[in-house]
C-alpha cells in the first residue's frame, strides 16, 4: 500500500525541516511540502513527530557470541524484534570467538531470515581466527558469490586472536579488495581490537608502507585506544565504537566526535555477543550479553540528557554506517529513490513507529511484525 506521512518533522539525519514523505514499493518516493494524497493512500499524521533514517547496527551475533566460558555460555540466536524495538532496519551479523561450534553457514542462514521476515541483513565472513572461516574455503569466493557477504571480521592484538602478523594481515587484505573491487562491493575488515599493547599499530604500518586504502580497515572497540582511533580517523579512516553507557565510554565518544571528521565514526551495539569480565590475568570471572537496545538508549541520552544536535548524533548510526558499508544513499538517509527505512519519534525521541523497506514493524508503540518462531506467534 502506498503510505503518505504528512507534516512530520525530518531529519535526514540533517534536519530539513517539516515535510511530506511519500512512500512506495518500499522506497522513499518524494520528500516536499504538501504532498496531496488519493483515496486509497494510508495517510500518517507526523505533526509534532520526528522522522530519522532506520538505524544500521553492523556489529550483531545473529546466531549468538560467547561460549568462553564453556557450552551453557552460548548466546542463543537473535529474534526479528530484539532488534526492530531498538529501531534497527539494517544489520551486518558476524561471528566473534565462537567459530568451532558456529559457522558462516548458521550466519548466512540467519541473515537470509531476517532479510525474509522485512529487515535488511548482512553478514561478513570469517571470525575471531586466523585463516579465516569461510563458507566455499576461500575469502575471495565468500565475498566474490555470496552477495549477503559485504566484508571480513577478524581479531587482533586480542589474547584470544591468532596472533596475525603484519605479512598473514597485509595479505588477507589484498584478497579482500581483489574480490570486493570484482563483485563491485565497498569489501573492508572488521577488526576487533582486544586489549594487547599493540593495539592498531599493525594497521598504521599496512598504511605507511603499502598501497592499500585506509578506508577498507574498519576498526571497532575502539574506546580502548582512544588516541590511536582519533589519529587513525584523522588520516582518512573510519572508527567504529561499542555502544555502552558508561560516562567514561561517552566521554570518549565525545572526544572523537568533537575531535575527528564527522563522517569517520560509527556506533555500534555489538548486540547479543557475550561480555565476559576479566580479571589481571585474563582469567573470566564474569559474563553478561550486550543489548541491540543499547544504540538507541546513547541516542536518546546524548539527545535529550546532553542536549547535543541529534544530527551530529543520529548520522553516527545513518550515513555514516551506511557509507561505511557500502550501501549510501540506499540506506542511512531519507532522500527519494532511498529504501523506506524510517524511524518515528516523539518529541523527546521515544521510538513510536518503525518502518522497515515500506512496511510496519512497530506502530503506535506496539509490534506489528514478529519473526517467525517468536512466541507471541504461538500464543
Amino acid at each position: 500500500m502506498i503510505k503518505l506521512i504528512k507534516n512530520i518533522k525530518v531529519y535526514d539525519p540533517e534536519d530539513i525541516g517539516i515535510k511530506d514523505i511519500l512512500i512506495t514499493d518500499g522506497v522513499i518516493y518524494k520528500v516536499e511540502e504538501n504532498i496531496e494524497a488519493a483515496d486509497y493512500v494510508e495517510v500518517i499524521d507526523g505533526s509534532g513527530l520526528i522522522a530519522t533514517p532506520g538505524f544500521i547496527d553492523q556489529h550483531v551475533h545473529l546466531i549468538g557470541g560467547g561460549g568462553e566460558g564453556g557450552f551453557t555460555t552460548r548466546v542463543p540466536e537473535i529474534q526479528l524484534t530484539d532488534l526492530t524495538r531498538g529501531g534497527i532496519t539494517t544489520v551486518v551479523g558476524l561471528l566473534g570467538t565462537d567459530v568451532y561450534t558456529r559457522s558462516v553457514e548458521n550466519l548466512l542462514a540467519k541473515t537470509k531470515s531476517l532479510n525474509e521476515e522485512g529487515i535488511t541483513a548482512y553478514c561478513l565472513t570469517g571470525g575471531y581466527k586466523y585463516p579465516s572461516i569461510t563458507l566455499t574455503e576461500s575469502v575471495e569466493k565468500d565475498l566474490t558469490f555470496i552477495k549477503e557477504v559485504i566484508g571480513l571480521k577478524l581479531a587482533i592484538s586480542d589474547h584470544r586472536s591468532s596472533q596475525v602478523t603484519y605479512e598473514e594481515l597485509k595479505r588477507l587484505a589484498s584478497q579482500v579488495r581483489l574480490s570486493s573491487m570484482m563483485s563491485g562491493k565497498k569489501g573492508y575488515i572488521h577488526l576487533h581490537l582486544g586489549r594487547d599493547d599493540e593495539s592498531i599499530d599493525l594497521l598504521f604500518k599496512l598504511i605507511e608502507n603499502t598501497s592499500l586504502p585506509i578506508a577498507m580497515f574498519r576498526p571497532t572497540h575502539v574506546h580502548k585506544i582512544i588516541d590511536d582511533a582519533i589519529k587513525f580517523a584523522k588520516l582518512g579512516g573510519m572508527i567504529d565504537f561499542t555502544v555502552s553507557l558508561r560516562e567514561s565510554s561517552i566521554n570518549e565518544l565525545l572526544e572523537a566526535i568533537r575531535s575527528c571528521p564527522k563522517d569517520s565514526i560509527t556506533i555500534s551495539s555489538d548486540g547479543n555477543g557475550s561480555m565476559p569480565k576479566w580479571n589481571e590475568k585474563n582469567e573470566m570471572i564474569g559474563m553478561g550479553v550486550s543489548s541491540t537496545l543499547n544504540i538507541l538508549r546513547l541516542v536518546k541520552h546524548l539527545i535529550n540528557d546532553q542536549h547535543h544536535p541529534p544530527q551530529d548524533i543520529l548520522r553516527l548510526c545513518t550515513i555514516n554506517t551506511a557509507k561505511s558499508i557500502g550501501h549510501y544513499p540506499r540506506k542511512g538517509c531519507i532522500k527519494e529513490h532511498s529504501d523506506a527505512d524510517i524511524n518515528i519519534f516523539t518529541e523527546d525521541f521515544t521510538l513510536k513507529h518503525v518502518m522497515a523497506k515500506g512496511k510496519w514493524m512497530i506502530k503506535d508503540h506496539e509490534i506489528v511484525k514478529y519473526g517467525t518462531f517468536e512466541r507471541s506467534n504461538h500464543e
